[in-house]
C-alpha cells in the first residue's frame, strides 16, 4: 500500500523537477529570475499568489487547530479572506502601476527604495534584513510541514523525511526562478484545492452524516455544540481580544513580499481582473473546506484521536488520507496524489520565500547597497548560492520534529506584515509618507513583533512570559499599529517629499504610468 502512494509522490516531484530544468534555460537576466519579465498570466498569477500564500498551514495547521480547540480558530480563516479580497482590491493593480513607475523595480525593497527616492539605500537594507530574518523561519515552516508529511507516509525518520523534502524544493528553485515557481505553483494550487475538497466529501460518505456529531462525543468533546460553536472557546464566550487577533491575521497580507510579487509580475491591468476573480474564490473555497476537515477529521478518525503533544494534531488531514485509502476505499495511489496535494501546498510557499529571501540578498543588498556595478550574470550566480544558503538555514530552524507548523507560521507572518503591511499601503496611497516615516514604521514594526513574541519580560505564575502569553494579543496586532502610528508621527514632523516625488504618485493615481 506504502509503494503506490510513494510512487505517486516520487512522479509529483519528478514533474516539478523537469519544469525547474526546462525553465532554467529561459532565465536570461535578473529580471526574468525574479519577475518572469512582468509577463504571467490571470490564472497563473492568481493560483501562483495564494497557494504560496497558504502553505501547509491550510492542509495542516489550520485544520489541525480545528480538530484540536474547535472552531473558535476559524476566526483566523474569516481574517485571511477578508484581507485576501482587499489586497486584490486595493494593493494589486496599484502596487503593479508603481513598481512600474518607480524605476521599474524587480523586487519590493527595490520598490520602497526607488519609492522615497532613496540614495543611500536605507529602506533597501532594512527591507533585505527583515526579509531575511522572518522568511528564514516562514521556510522553516515550510520545511517541517514536509518532514512530518514524508515522515507520516513512508515511516522514515522525520529528519531523513526533512531532507528529502527540502532537496526537491530547493532543486526547482535554484534551477528555474520566479517563472518555474509560479508554473508549479499554478499546477499546486490546483491539485491542493482538487484534495481539499474531495477529502471531507468522501469521509462523510463513508461514515454517514448520522455519525459525526456522536463521533465528536465520543473522541474527547465535552459539548459538540460548543465546539462547533465559533463564539465559544473553552466553553466559555470568546473574548473581543481572541477574535480581533485571529481577524488580526488578514493585516497581513499587504505586507507579503512572496504574495505582493505576483502582482508586479502580472502582464497587464486586464489579466489582473481576472487573477482578482480567481484568487478569491479559490481563497473562500479553500479557507471553508479547511475548517470542515478539522471538524469532520474529528469525527471521521475516531476511534483514532490525535493528541496535542507534538503538535500531533496538525496530521489530521493526512490521517484522514491513509485511513481513507488503504483502509477503506484501497486505492492508495489516488490517495498518494490526494497527498500530494499537502505536498504542493508547502512547495508552493517554500520556493517562494527561498527567491523573494534570496532576491533581497543579491539584488538589493549586493547590487542595490554594496556592488552598485555588479553585471546581471553576477547577480543571477549570487542569487543561486543565495538560495541554496537560505534552505539550509531553514533547514537547520526546522530540525526539531515538534516544532509547531502553526507556531512558525504566525511568527513569521507577523514580522512580515508588522514591517512591510503599513508601509506598502500608505506609500500607496497616501503622498505625504516620506523616507524618515517609512523607515521608522518598518523597524518598528518588526522589532514590536520580536518584543512581543521572544523577550519573556512578564513574571506569570511564578515564571517568565512573553508579552504575547501575558495578554493574548497577536504580535501582528500591536505592530501593524505601531507601524502605522510611527509612519504618520515621523512623517508629519520631518521635511515633505520632493516635487518629483509627489508627481510620480499622482501619475500612479491616475493610471499615467
Amino acid at each position: 500500500m506504502t509503494g503506490w502512494i510513494v510512487f505517486a509522490f516520487a512522479l509529483y516531484m519528478s514533474g516539478m523537477l523537469i519544469i525547474g530544468i526546462t525553465t532554467a534555460k529561459k532565465n536570461k537576466n535578473a529580471d526574468d529570475y525574479f519577475l518572469g519579465g512582468r509577463n504571467l498570466g490571470g490564472w497563473v498569477a492568481a493560483l501562483s499568489a495564494q497557494a504560496s500564500d497558504m502553505s501547509g498551514w491550510l492542509l495542516m495547521g489550520l485544520p489541525g487547530c480545528i480538530y484540536a480547540f474547535g472552531t473558535n480558530q476559524a476566526w483566523i480563516a474569516i481574517g485571511l479572506f477578508i484581507g485576501t479580497v482587499l489586497n486584490w482590491i486595493f494593493i494589486a493593480g496599484r502596487l503593479r502601476r508603481y513598481t512600474i513607475r518607480a524605476g521599474n523595480a524587480l523586487t519590493i525593497p527595490e520598490y520602497l527604495s526607488n519609492r522615497f527616492g532613496d540614495k543611500k539605500k536605507i529602506l533597501m537594507a532594512i527591507s533585505a534584513v527583515v526579509i531575511l530574518i522572518f522568511f528564514l523561519v516562514y521556510t522553516a515552516s515550510a520545511f517541517a510541514a514536509g518532514g512530518k508529511l514524508f515522515s507520516s507516509i513512508a515511516n522514515v525518520d522525520y529528519h531523513t523525511a526533512l531532507f528529502i523534502g527540502a532537496a526537491v524544493i530547493l532543486a526547482y528553485t535554484f534551477l528555474g526562478g520566479f517563472l518555474a515557481v509560479c508554473k508549479t505553483d499554478f499546477i499546486q494550487g490546483m491539485m491542493m484545492l482538487i484534495g481539499i475538497l474531495a477529502v471531507p466529501i468522501v469521509a462523510v460518505m463513508l461514515m454517514g452524516t448520522g455519525s459525526i456529531i456522536p463521533n465528536l462525543i465520543d473522541s474527547g468533546v465535552e459539548d459538540a455544540s460548543d465546539f462547533l460553536n465559533i463564539f465559544v472557546e473553552n466553553g466559555k464566550p470568546i473574548t473581543g481580544m481572541s477574535i480581533a487577533s485571529q481577524l488580526a491575521w488578514g493585516l497581513g497580507y499587504c505586507g507579503m513580499p512572496h504574495i505582493l510579487v505576483r502582482f508586479m509580475a502580472i502582464k497587464d491591468e486586464k489579466e489582473l481582473g481576472k487573477s482578482k476573480k480567481v484568487a478569491i474564490v479559490w481563497v473562500l473555497l479553500s479557507l471553508v473546506v479547511a475548517c470542515i476537515i478539522g471538524v469532520v477529521g474529528r469525527a471521521y478518525l475516531y476511534p483514532t484521536v490525535l493528541a496535542n503533544e507534538g503538535s500531533q494534531y496538525e496530521n489530521v488531514y493526512i490521517e484522514m488520507i491513509m485511513k481513507m485509502f488503504t483502509e477503506d476505499v484501497k486505492i492508495p495511489f489516488i490517495g498518494g496524489l490526494l497527498l500530494c496535494g499537502i505536498l504542493a501546498a508547502i512547495m508552493s510557499t517554500a520556493d517562494s520565500q527561498l527567491l523573494v529571501s534570496s532576491s533581497s540578498i543579491s539584488q538589493d543588498l549586493f547590487k542595490g547597497v554594496f556592488f552598485k556595478d555588479l553585471k546581471e550574470k553576477t547577480v543571477l550566480i549570487i542569487a543561486r548560492v543565495c538560495v541554496f544558503v537560505i534552505a539550509i538555514i531553514a533547514f537547520v530552524i526546522a530540525w526539531n520534529p515538534d516544532s509547531s507548523i502553526m507556531g512558525l507560521v504566525s511568527d513569521a507572518w507577523a514580522g512580515l506584515g508588522a514591517a512591510f503591511g503599513p508601509t506598502i499601503l500608505m506609500s500607496l496611497y497616501w503622498k505625504r509618507i516620506n523616507l524618515p516615516g517609512a523607515a521608522a514604521g518598518m523597524v518598528g514594526g518588526a522589532a514590536t513583533v520580536i518584543l512581543w513574541d521572544y523577550i519573556k519580560l512578564i513574571d506569570m505564575d511564578g515564571e517568565k512570559v512573553t508579552l504575547a502569553t501575558y495578554t493574548g494579543a497577536y504580535s501582528l496586532l500591536i505592530g501593524f499599529f505601531v507601524s502605522l502610528a510611527l509612519i504618520i508621527i515621523v512623517s508629519l514632523i520631518t521635511p515633505k517629499v520632493s516635487e518629483e516625488i509627489e508627481k510620480e504618485f499622482d501619475d500612479v493615481k491616475n493610471g499615467n504610468v
